[in-house]
C-alpha cells in the first residue's frame, strides 16, 4: 500500500470541491487526486454527459419531465481514475463530445431541471461510496469530487470541503486560455457570456459562491495554477490531521 494509501487509513477520504466557473476546481480537483492516489469524479460532466445523451436521443430539453424521464435511463459510466479520467455513455466515449460549445451553451437547462439533480444527487453519492470500498479500484483510499452542491448537498460530511473562489476577471481569463488558448480580449469576449450566463443559470438551484459552515475558502485569484494547488494541498493536510482516527 502506498504512503498516500496508508496516511488515508482503511476508511478512505472524501475531498469535496465546490465553486464558479473557472475558478479552478477541474484542474485542481484532479492533481489533488493524482497525487494523494485518490478517485477523480468530475460531477460537471456528468450534467455534460446527460444533455449529449438527451441531444441523441432526440429529447426537447425545454420538457423537464422528459429530459429527467431520459437522464434517469441514462447508461453512464464515469471512470474514475484521475490519470485516465473518462466519460462513457453506452458505448460512446463522450469525454471530449461533452466540452464543445454545443454542450456548453445549452448545459443548463439540463442542470438546473431539479428532477435531475435528484437524479444526479443519488448518482453521485453512489460513486463517492465505490470509492470508499476496501475490494474497489482504489483500495478504499478515497476520493476527490468537484462540482456544484457537493459541498453543501452531495457530500456535507466530506472530511475536507472547499470553496475556490476567484474574481470574474481571473476566472474569465483562465476559461478563456482553456478555450480559446489566449487571454486577449477577443478571447475573453467569446468567454464571457458562456461563463456567466452558466453560473447565473445554476445559482438558481445551486449556492456555490458563499461557503458554508464547515467549508474553507480559497481564493485563487491572484494565484497561479502551482500556488494554488499548494493553497488546497495545505488545507487538505491540516483538515486530515485533525480528522479523527477510524
Amino acid at each position: 500500500m502506498s504512503a498516500a494509501s496508508q496516511e488515508h487509513g482503511r476508511r478512505g477520504v472524501v475531498v469535496a470541491i465546490d465553486g464558479p466557473s473557472g475558478s479552478g476546481k477541474s484542474t485542481i480537483g484532479r492533481h489533488l487526486a493524482a497525487t494523494r492516489g485518490l478517485a477523480y469524479l468530475d460531477t460537471g460532466a456528468m450534467y455534460r454527459a446527460a444533455t449529449w445523451w438527451c441531444r441523441e436521443e432526440g429529447v426537447d430539453l425545454d420538457d423537464e419531465d422528459a429530459v429527467r424521464r431520459a437522464v434517469a435511463v441514462m447508461p453512464l459510466e464515469m471512470r474514475t481514475d484521475p490519470a485516465q479520467a473518462r466519460v462513457v455513455v453506452g458505448d460512446a466515449d463522450v469525454t471530449d463530445a461533452i466540452r464543445t460549445t454545443q454542450i456548453t451553451t445549452i448545459v443548463s437547462k439540463v442542470a438546473t431541471n431539479l428532477g435531475v439533480r435528484a437524479w444526479m444527487r443519488v448518482r453521485q453519492r453512489s460513486e463517492i461510496a465505490d470509492a470508499l470500498r476496501v475490494e474497489g479500484s482504489f483500495e478504499g483510499r478515497g476520493i476527490v469530487a468537484e462540482g456544484r452542491d457537493i459541498t453543501t448537498v452531495v457530500a456535507p460530511d466530506a472530511d475536507v470541503r472547499i470553496l475556490l473562489l476567484a474574481r470574474e476577471d481571473a476566472r474569465l481569463a483562465r476559461r478563456a486560455r482553456e478555450v480559446h488558448g489566449s487571454d486577449d480580449d477577443d478571447a475573453i469576449a467569446a468567454t464571457r457570456d458562456q461563463v456567466l450566463r452558466r453560473d447565473a443559470d445554476d445559482s438558481t438551484v445551486s449556492t456555490f459562491t458563499v461557503a458554508a459552515d464547515g467549508v474553507v475558502t480559497v481564493d485563487t485569484s491572484d494565484l497561479d495554477l502551482q500556488q494554488a494547488i499548494a493553497a488546497v494541498e495545505q488545507v487538505v493536510a491540516e483538515r486530515l490531521a485533525a480528522r479523527t482516527p477510524s
